[in-house]
This record gives C-alpha cells, structure tokens and sequence, in this order.
C-alpha cells in the first residue's frame, strides 16, 4: 500500500469530503502558502534581524519537512500543564527528559518544544543536533482552586545560553489575567528577536463564559482567529492553534464584534474552511499556523493526526504540533504516528483548498 492509500484509510468514509473540498470564501490565491521560499518572502523585507532569520531557517530546513516550508514539532510540556503522573503514567520513559529529544530525533522532527528543566538537561548533548524551543511560560496545576494563568518560568537569555533557536510562550486570551500575560509575553518575543531567536504562540482562550449550555466556544473559529491575529500582532513568528471545532462564538456567546454578513462572507461550516479563517488571521498565512494535535484517545489517535494535518495543510497551515498522541504511546508507535502526520506534507496530491 503506497503513502497516499495509508492516508486516505486513515481518512475513512470522509476522505472524498477532506480531500476534494474547495474553499471559496477565502480562496488559496489569497493567501501566501507554505514553500521552500516562505522565509525569503515574508521576512526579507521584514524587521526581524538576520540572527532570527538564521533560527527560523534552522527550524524550517530540520528533519524530515527540510526545505518544505512545513513543520512537524514534538511538543512536551504536558507535565507542568497536566502534570507529570498523569501525562506520563502510559508511558513513565517520558519521566527522563532524554527520552523527550530522542523521541523528537528519531522521528524527523523539525524541533523539539520543552522546558527550561528538559531542554536545559541535556542541551549540551543535543542543541546542536536538533533545534531547541524553550517554553518559557506555563499554567502550573498545583493551585487549588485551579486557575487560567500562564507564568514565566525563566528568562528567555537562558534559552538563548542553552542554545535554544526559539522560544514559545502561551497566552490565554479572554481570561482575567490576560493584558499582564500580553505585555509579558510580547517583551519577551522582542527580547527573543533582539538575540536572534524565534518566537512560537500558544494563541489559547480560557474563559468560563465560553461555555454555553452545552456548546463549548473555547475553540470557536471566529475567537480563535482574533487569538491568532492578537498572536501575530505582537510579532510571533509562528502561531499555534487548536482546529477550530466550530463558529459564531462572537455571536451565541454576545460580545466583541460580529454580524452575520461577516461570517457569510469569510466561511462555512467545513472544517478546511473554519481553519482557513484562522490562517487569514495570521496575515494570510504569511505567518504561519500550526495545529495542535490534541489528546490522546488511544486507537484512533493515528486516524485522527492524519486528518487534523490534511485539514491543516489544504486549510493553508503550515504543520502540526503533536505531542500526546505520540509520546503516551511505546517508542515505536510515537515514531510511526508522526512520521505518518509528515508524509501528509510530504505528498503532493494532497493540496491546498
């Protein structure tokens, strides 16, 4: 069975519906598309210095997506977010940092995306071998009552000593401590650029309010998308997002601006179209989006990469960060799940919508 019939079993009954879907709201000639001239065209011309220029070429020429303009990053920082026993009791080899790089090496990862205690570990053996990203900020789960806040964990100078390309911070738009996390976060990207490094965003919403009933709006596509243009706003070079799972959350929740010529106009309710609405908001992907891969559900966790990263790619992203559903998983299956995420990228029938 050839690469492209692996993934279109993967897809299921619904690979007709992913694979020959037609965006005609926002339209692909609109949009600058990830290629192997993606940095030329974009941050030429741009303020980012040549040092930075450097670590995104770094990223984007690694492992298995070199010269693509896609990326396929191993993100672990599930440990301070959900908590060490619970993210790594599938797997405990995932307690010894090492394990994480190795993981992310043997796969063909553009990059690996940790912490200051994981990456700081073992950087003297492996930030040459592949690019380090540094999340320097997190949302510990100690207090209780928990509670929607991200927290500087370091200094971005120590990523850049522990020869770090990049660095990642999240943002949780929409809860009560956003405005401090925003000014934080973009003093730090410009501290990030001023070195020479690349900054990645966690363009994530949190607010209780997004729930209505029993219609969760955390991942709505017209919120995500304002994240995602507040994330390229205060320069991030990447932003990452979670696939949108549905619309409207300006207009069933009732705040910010919305009408309903507005989402006529942009979208539909096909998951392709939804994404592509938050890759318009990265600058019509001149910066580029990369999902988040989600838990794991065990089984149908390859299925689901799969289609996450063929909505991604036809949507106009630019790759996929996925770190559950390969790293709660034996050595061998992690491997295989995102090496399977990457041949999507990889073949050219599956193309942009």
């Amino acid at each position: 069975m050839s690469k492209y019939e692996n993934i279109i079993q993967n897809l299921g009954d619904k690979a007709d519906f992913y694979l020959n879907h037609i965006c005609e709201k926002i339209t692909k000639d609109e949009l600058q598309t990830p290629s192997d001239k993606s940095l030329d065209k974009v941050f030429t011309n741009s303020n980012r210095n040549p040092q930075v220029l450097r670590s995104l070429n770094q990223l984007y020429n690694h492992g298995n997506l070199a010269g693509t303009g896609y990326l396929s990053i191993l993100p672990v920082d599930q440990g301070i977010e959900h908590s060490a026993a619970f993210s790594f009791y599938k797997n405990p080899d995932y307690f010894d940092p090492e394990n994480i790089i190795k993981l992310a090496m043997e796969a063909g990862c553009n990059g690996v995306a940790s912490t200051f205690g994981v990456l700081g570990l073992n950087a003297r053996k492996y930030a040459h071998k592949i690019p380090f990203i540094v999340k320097i900020n997190h949302n510990e789960l100690l207090t209780y009552p928990n509670k929607y806040d991200q927290t500087l964990f370091g200094k971005v100078k120590n990523a850049w000593d522990m020869g770090a390309i990049a660095v990642g911070a999240t943002i949780y738009f929409g809860s009560a401590e956003s405005n401090r996390q925003l000014k934080e976060i973009a003093e730090a990207f410009e501290e990030a650029h001023n070195l020479g490094m690349a900054t990645i965003l966690w363009c994530y919403t949190r607010n209780e309010a997004f729930k209505i009933e029993n219609e969760d709006y955390h991942a709505a596509a017209d919120i995500t998308g304002q994240a995602n243009h507040l994330g390229v706003t205060i320069q991030a070079d990447i932003i990452k997002q979670k696939l949108p799972t549905n619309n409207f959350g300006f207009k069933e929740i009732g705040f910010g601006k919305y009408d309903d010529d507005m989402y006529e106009a942009l979208t539909t309710d096909h998951p392709i179209d939804l994404c592509r609405l938050q890759v318009a908001n990265c600058y019509m992907g001149k910066i580029g989006l990369i999902n988040s891969g989600g838990g794991s559900k065990g089984k149908s966790d390859l299925s689901e990469a799969v289609t996450t990263a063929v909505i991604n790619k036809r949507a106009g992203g630019s790759g996929l960060i996925m770190g559950r559903k390969a790293f709660q998983k034996p050595f061998s299956e992690g491997v295989r799940v995102l090496q399977s995420v990457q041949e999507v990228y990889l073949d050219n029938k599956i193309n942009i919508a």
